[in-house]
């Protein structure tokens, strides 16, 4: 049997993204409902990555991405102390192994500062020493204002702000197809237990890894402007023992990503990754054999990393929309004045720094749909 319901506003998604953006307009005083095909929130991407709140250092100019990690860092913080939230700005050191590095940390210092990231503090390798007394370093760039959270803690947050206000979750829902109406509305037709079609004012497309599949389904979405999406699997090994090192450890970039970083949870355990493994169907097996690059690039700046003290943790995916070889994209953002039709947001490729952009990207959706 079918059901019919008409709400004002559809989130898609129920990740961190998503529920900010439930929470958002939940709180401008729409009424709202989260529609997620698992059975629990933030089961996919956000709760499968570094849990890092990440400064804004390395992002394009003018960026999407620069500009809502700046802002939503600073919301963040605030949001996190104003509930008692576990979280710590724990700091984080770029670390140079090499003279050219040295150079390197530079450029990077003057990029940081074009992002609004004003607080950087270039040392010198003795300086650097008497912070991480176990690191093999030249010279460095500290990141006082980088930390780490507990997502889950904030996700579940976020939904009760949520929920507060009026929000609605419907889990184990899927979207198996839609259109959009000749009013403007858009109707969805969903699975889950049972067959149910709704009718929304405003739709929110924050479905991460399917937000492409989403738009593609939607009958009167120009298909032109739907992202082809690629998936890049991010593999974690956790240290058996305990670490020497009370920040984050980054070492300097190399083309085609981050490198291999050392990153802590909220109970001081270190883990190491990711790294970027592409791949044709999402699945989350960690080959241990990955471990051998692993300890090869951890030694650079980690000298004494003992042998055989990496195991295989977890892995996440990145929803990429561009593929090997080809720049990292910006977030795809996409609102009326973009697409053309009226009461929708788009997000597409929202990967790292998702998390800590999230209550920024929330606004911006907010102020999309008017």
């Amino acid at each position: 049997m079918e059901a019919g319901f008409e709400i004002e506003c559809v989130v898609i998604g129920a990740g961190v993204v998503g529920l900010a953006c439930a929470r958002a307009l939940a709180l401008a005083g729409h009424e709202v409902l989260v529609i997620e095909k698992a059975d629990d929130v933030g089961t996919v991407t956000s709760s499968r990555n570094s849990e890092v709140i990440h400064a804004g250092i390395y992002y394009p100019e003018n960026s999407v991405k620069a500009d809502a990690c700046v802002r939503g860092r600073i919301e963040l913080y605030d949001y996190l102390e104003a509930r008692s939230l576990p979280h710590r700005k724990c700091g984080k050191l770029i670390a140079a192994t090499s003279g050219a590095q040295a150079n390197e940390l530079e450029r990077i210092a003057a990029h940081a500062w074009k992002n609004g990231v004003d607080d950087l503090e270039m040392i010198d390798g003795d300086a650097a020493l008497k912070l991480e007394p176990a690191l093999n370093v030249t010279s460095a760039l500290v990141s006082p204002s980088t930390g780490i959270l507990d997502s889950h803690a904030y996700m579940v947050s976020l939904l009760g702000d949520a929920e507060d206000n009026g929000a609605v979750v419907a889990y184990r829902t899927e979207v198996i197809s839609g259109e959009v109406l000749s009013d403007g509305r858009c109707r969805l037709i969903c699975g889950g237990a049972e067959r149910t079609v709704l009718t929304t004012r405003y739709l929110v497309n924050s479905a991460g890894l399917d937000a492409p599949k989403i738009a593609r389904q939607l009958e009167g979405y120009p298909a032109k402007l739907v992202p082809e999406a690629f998936l890049a699997k991010g593999n974690y090994f956790a240290l058996t023992g305990s670490t020497p090192f009370s920040r984050l450890i980054y070492p300097v970039p190399e083309p085609g990503g981050l490198g291999v970083h050392l990153t802590l949870d909220m109970s001081g355990q270190a883990r190491f990754g990711p790294d970027v493994e592409w791949i044709e169907a999402i699945e989350y097996v960690v080959d241990p054999r990955r471990a051998n690059k692993f300890y090869d690039a951890i030694r650079a700046y980690w000298p004494d990393l003992p042998d055989n003290s990496l195991v295989p943790a977890y892995s996440g995916i990145r929803p990429k929309i561009t593929g090997p070889g080809q720049p990292n994209a910006d977030f795809r953002i996409l609102g009326p004045e973009d697409h053309g039709v009226e009461g929708q947001v788009h997000l597409f490729g929202i990967e790292s720094p998702g998390l800590t952009a999230s209550l920024a990207i929330a606004e911006r959706v907010t102020r999309l749909l008017g």
